[in-house]
């Protein structure tokens, strides 16, 4: 069936092809690396299938994960994307893709925008596993993991189609937005081909028009922007205030994937992908003014570049193991960031090449009752970090300081893991699980003339460790009740330890070398009721403990509280592990099938973060406000429709930190109001090859921005989307 499903099969079981799972026997990867139940995990995991991604027609991975209900997408432009998970975002969340992670030695604590680099097209399924998942993931899994899960190959076992074809064109009208993929699958009985091609143009975003029944005003209305006109950076007035000018990018993904399977024991897969996209305007930062002038002529993200290739070799039934698991992988990162001030000549560059070698292997045996899992995983890291700055008038190029130090910069991850299921009855089962590794950092800076620090290389070398305890009880066949406890950590990379950058207007973070891993630890309780799987209701209650917990404060930099940096005089600060901070919060998810065609749902996640290590407590970032939305699933022979309701609380300043990361300079200044979108979805299969989805996502075109965002999301956007299945 290719990339999407049949259309023929879509019409027969359109019923079941959105709605969200009510099973407690639902398969899930993320655990433990290997397919389980969701009865016997303690977990709180969240699937999100691909016949949902197809529904849901959106336009960056990134959007995927905000149909859970649970998960805040922040942005600071439309080509961004950065979750959060129970307060905790960017490097302090995992991103992994077919096994294979994502995170990096340049992973920030801000806001990350590299889930997009994952074209939404070619998705299988997401799992988003909440809470530390250190102990099977390792570094960076504080807060949880979202492991993207890409189509593999299909082999045609029978000889009878040996050929699949898929094609997707869809409009959007809110950006003049265009998506054009393609994919397709030659199988034969023991080699599989799978090749996809996805092309993505985003025009400038339009916000809505109709003030936000929560908030007493419009906020954020782009009046002006500055262009270059003779060689001058001129203002010039926006002929439309809705539209959030220099907001557009275009953006290409590939994919590559060759299956080889001699025997049911035996499977090769080699999996090649790529993204790029053109240059990305930092949409925030042109919004910026200063005395009523525009801070920056020239703000973007230059190419976003992401290549990967990985082999896996997979072994059933094999030396004794019920399956063994080996995989190898090489990424290639290139990131980049252009800067030039309103009215200043010089345009500044700074490149970052990094390249990742990962690799682990993974054994699994049942024992009797017992299930045991164990293996190796470790990553290599390698950083280049260059700059130059350029004079827009002359092409005249100079020396520049570097975002990373412009040596040589490497760290290195290496573990060994361990995890057990035991089902001591019927009713009862146990989880667990630990890992020991070390974890190793090198930077060194060769050119230490603009800022003469006092150290110019960097080592570490942490012992790492993490672990896992869970009970779970299931009294009668409806009910689950899980207990979890659980630990996760997070070594400083090279964006915590040694970079030089200014994170707002007038401060600069340096280097400090003493910093030492985060920690969190966690406690959860779960419940999950099941009625012959027709209700489904889901609540998670959690806390957790955040140890260690990186944050910027004010130092001195040879003795100095100030520098000269960019141009103006900006205070010093650096990374520091200052604060101890406790997190507490708590979901529910229900679905209801309340026919053989109907299905309703709701989903609702609140969270509270607060630094208590200050006297008095003060609010921790990435703390996002009360998230839910609701909505309702309706099938009939060859039609499915879907109504639902985004909604989020509001965000009072107060409850901002004070660390920057909240953004509030771009909020009104009693904070991020709360909005709600009313959306609605419809597909239609015209026959066994063709399917027409249409949709109006936020109908009465309301304003609203996601808060800790920089730009407004979508206002009022009607979209068409063929498809295309052979």
């Amino acid at each position: 069936m290719g990339i999407f499903t049949t259309l023929s099969l879509w019409a027969q079981t359109g019923r079941d092809s959105i709605k969200r799972s009510v099973n407690l026997d639902e398969v899930v990867i993320s655990a433990n690396k290997t397919e389980e139940s969701k009865r016997f995990v303690a977990s709180q995991i969240n699937v999100i299938n691909s016949k949902q991604i197809q529904f849901s027609n959106v336009q960056t991975t990134g959007d995927v994960l905000t149909s859970t209900g649970l998960i805040m997408l922040q942005k600071s432009q439309q080509g961004g994307g950065s979750p959060v998970i129970r307060g905790f975002e960017a490097s302090r969340i995992l991103l992994v893709v077919d096994g294979v992670r994502l995170n990096n030695l340049i992973y920030r604590g801000g806001h990350l925008q590299s889930a997009i680099t994952i074209d939404p097209s070619v998705l299988d399924k997401v799992e988003v596993f909440f809470g530390p998942s250190s102990t099977v993931y390792g570094s960076d899994a504080l807060g949880g993991t979202i492991h993207f899960m890409t189509k593999k190959p299909r082999l045609d076992l029978t000889g009878k189609k040996p050929l699949s074809v898929n094609a997707m064109q869809r409009y959007s009208s809110v950006n003049k937005g265009s998506t054009t993929h393609m994919n397709i699958n030659f199988g034969f009985k023991k080699l599989a081909s799978f090749t996809a091609l996805t092309y993505n143009s985003f025009n400038n975003l339009r916000m809505g028009r109709t003030k936000n029944p929560f908030y007493d005003t419009i906020y954020g209305l782009r009046e002006t922007y500055v262009t270059q006109m003779n060689g001058k950076d001129t203002i010039l007035g926006n002929n439309n205030r809705y539209i959030q000018a220099q907001s557009g990018y275009k953006q290409i993904d590939m994919m590559q994937k060759f299956l080889y399977k001699p025997s049911h024991k035996v499977e090769h897969q080699v999996n090649v992908q790529y993204s790029n996209s053109t240059d990305i305007p930092r949409y925030d930062r042109l919004t910026e003014s200063n005395n009523g002038q525009p801070t920056f002529a020239e703000w973007y993200y230059g190419p976003q570049v992401r290549l990967m290739t990985a082999y896996d070799l997979n072994l059933n039934n094999t030396l004794g193991f019920s399956s063994i698991h080996v995989g190898v992988s090489y990424q290639d990162i290139q990131e980049s960031r252009y800067t030039r001030r309103f009215k200043n000549k010089n345009l500044s560059a700074r490149i970052e090449d990094v390249g990742v070698i990962g690799y682990n292997i993974d054994f699994k045996k049942a024992i009797k009752a017992h299930q045991i899992r164990f293996g190796f995983d470790g990553q290599a890291n390698t950083l280049k970090s260059s700059a130059y700055k350029k004079n827009v008038e002359t092409d005249d190029e100079s020396p520049l300081d570097t975002r990373y130090p412009n040596g040589n910069n490497t760290v290195n991850h290496n573990a060994v893991y361990v995890t057990h299921t035991y089902t001591i009855s019927s009713k009862l089962a146990l989880n667990d699980g630990a890992r020991v590794g070390i974890s190793t950092l090198k930077s060194e800076i060769k050119d230490n003339s603009f800022f003469q620090l006092p150290v110019t290389s960097v080592t570490q070398s942490n012992p790492v460790y993490s672990g896992y305890l869970g009970l779970i009880f299931l009294p009668v066949k409806a009910f689950k009740f899980s207990y979890l406890f659980s630990s996760g950590y997070r070594v400083p990379n090279i964006d915590d330890l040694s970079k030089v950058f200014e994170t707002t207007a007038g401060i600069v973070i340096v280097p400090n070398t003493a910093l030492k891993p985060e920690q969190t630890l966690s406690n959860e309780i779960g419940m999950t009721y099941n009625l012959n799987n027709k209700l489904r209701i889901e609540s998670t209650v959690w806390y957790t403990l955040f140890n260690n917990a990186i944050t910027t404060g004010a130092t001195t930099l040879n003795g100095l509280d100030s520098i000269f940096y960019d141009g103006k005089m900006s205070k010093v600060f650096s990374n520091q592990n200052t604060r101890k901070a406790e997190l507490f919060g708590y979901s529910v998810s229900i679905t209801a099938n309340l026919s053989n065609s109907g299905q309703i749902y709701t989903n609702l996640g609140y969270t509270q973060g607060n630094v208590i290590s200050e006297a008095p407590n003060q609010p921790l970032d990435h703390i996002s406000p009360l998230t839910a939305n609701a909505g309702y699933i309706y099938s009939i022979k060859k039609v499915v429709a879907e109504g639902y309701l985004n909604f989020s609380g509001k965000k009072d300043i107060l409850d901002y930190s004070n660390s920057g990361e909240d953004n509030q300079q771009y909020a009104p200044k009693s904070g991020m109001p709360a909005w709600m979108t009313i959306n609605l979805k419809l597909g239609y299969a015209i026959s066994n090859l063709f399917t027409l989805q249409g949709g109006v996502e936020n109908i009465a075109d309301t304003q609203y921005r996601v808060f800790a965002s920089g730009i407004h999301g979508p206002g009022r956007n009607f979209y068409l989307t063929a498809r295309f299945n052979y």
